[in-house]
């Protein structure tokens, strides 16, 4: 269960009646962001009065609203009394009258966030009326980096396999996965999976088989015991995420499906995406953990893959794989494709290029040359084009400078994978950044 709290502080020498019209009006928008956020009937007049509040309180969120001036003693104590989250909130001065100053909120917003420096405590902030769409999207983008903050402490992240040589910025410590984002990272050999996978009779793999039929076309154009054995290692996958209640995976994929199974992991992990269970390949584990983070802002699937070209005249990115997707994004007109792989020409694998989207985010979580973590996000436009290559693509208009953003990537020493959301979540991946202590770089 997500919790938040409110605590709206002021003093009672300002304006009672403008301030009690503030917290109304705030309470409600809250309310439209999350029905159940702990709201007390009144304004919070003293420190005492905020610590009789909180006293018992757990919250996974805080918002503390300076709807008049208080001074730093009133947010000191509620962080104390919450280790949590916490959105300073202002809401707008009423306008002037010449007359006396109504709420004086901006300075005490001031001196809650100098409290906050001082006692090392992370926050977002926002500034605005409640009435403000603007205002409360910002909120609610607080809110969901705060919810999917909780979520990634009971996440189970599994690694099937290593990293191939070469590819070690996708390889995580468990220690360092769990210190940095609460992840809880477990490992398996993909000879493991492979062997369940060669153990289960046609019986049983013709409902993953019927399923698979649902999601691709042209499985029957494939090889026919590379399609049976594809849904063998559908239900070996499934069946141990299941088992293991995994949220999110990166599986090796090349050479090991392709030499000591015969057939491509590829179309497995794609039907996984759109199973709820983010997959990368190549075993990069911090590729889907970006993957889970793009999904849980977004609400759909991301894209997977490498940033392969760049076209200055349209200001586009063109991202790639070789063989995996999620179903849901392949185009309209031509449906999740089966093909076979591009170098080792065996299937089945996805061919298609994704569909148009109007806003999308290229996100990547990785680490600096000091294995600290750190956060890309850059905003944009998935354009309607067909497959730019053998494989799955997306091409991305982006909002700023293509090249700026390829060369900035490149000369940052950015990891080569990245997950596109299909939608703008860069405000939300802004404040998980600040609540997790890990610098984000917008582009």
């Amino acid at each position: 269960m997500f919790r938040t709290v409110l605590i709206p502080i002021g003093v009672p020498t300002f304006d009672q009646t403008a301030a009690g019209e503030t917290l109304k009006a705030a309470a409600k928008a809250l309310r439209t962001v999350d029905p159940d956020i702990r709201c007390p009937e009144s304004l919070l007049l003293s420190v005492s009065a905020v610590g009789s509040y909180l006293a018992g309180v757990e919250a996974d969120l805080a918002v503390i609203l300076n709807v008049t001036f208080a001074n730093g003693a009133y947010t000191a104590e509620a962080a104390r009394a919450l280790d949590c989250p916490i959105l300073l909130w202002t809401p707008e001065e009423p306008f002037p009258d010449a007359g006396r100053l109504k709420l004086n909120a901006l300075t005490g917003a001031f001196s809650a966030a100098n409290t906050l420096t001082g006692l090392h405590r992370a926050y977002s902030y926002v500034y605005g009326s409640p009435g403000d769409p603007a205002v409360m999207r910002s909120v609610s983008a607080v809110f969901a980096a705060a919810k999917v903050k909780k979520e990634l402490r009971s996440l189970n992240l599994l690694q099937v396999g290593h990293t191939p040589q070469g590819f070690g910025f996708g390889r995580a410590l468990d220690a360092s996965i769990q210190r940095d984002f609460g992840v809880r990272l477990l490992s398996i050999e993909a000879r493991e999976l492979i062997d369940a996978a060669r153990g289960y009779t046609e019986e049983e793999i013709a409902p993953y088989l019927g399923d698979a039929k649902k999601r691709i076309t042209g499985l029957e154009a494939i090889d026919a015991k590379n399609v049976s054995d594809f849904a063998r290692l559908y239900r070996a996958y499934d069946l141990y995420v299941k088992e293991n209640q995994i949220g999110a995976l990166a599986s090796r994929c090349w050479p090991d499906f392709f030499t000591a199974f015969g057939t491509p992991v590829c179309a497995v992990l794609s039907i996984l995406d759109d199973l709820g269970v983010p997959a990368a390949c190549e075993a990069d584990a911090y590729g889907a953990l970006s993957m889970y983070i793009a999904a849980a802002f977004s609400g759909k699937p991301a894209f997977f893959g490498d940033p392969v070209a760049l076209n200055s005249d349209e200001n586009t990115v063109t991202f790639w794989h070789c063989g995996a997707a999620p179903c849901s994004l392949a185009r309209a007109d031509t449906g999740a494709q089966a093909g076979v792989h591009c170098n080792r020409r065996i299937g089945p694998t996805m061919e298609f290029g994704c569909k148009a989207e109007k806003h999308v985010t290229i996100l990547r979580i990785g680490t600096d040359a000091d294995g600290r973590a750190r956060i890309l996000a850059a905003g944009g436009e998935a354009l309607d084009r067909p497959k730019q290559y053998f494989g799955t693509s997306v091409v991305v208009k982006t909002e700023s400078d293509a090249g700026v953003f390829i060369r900035g990537g490149v000369e940052y020493g950015w990891e080569p994978h990245f997950a596109v959301a299909m939608a703008d979540v860069r405000e939300q991946i802004a404040a998980l950044g600040k609540m997790l202590g890990i610098e984000v770089f917008v582009f």
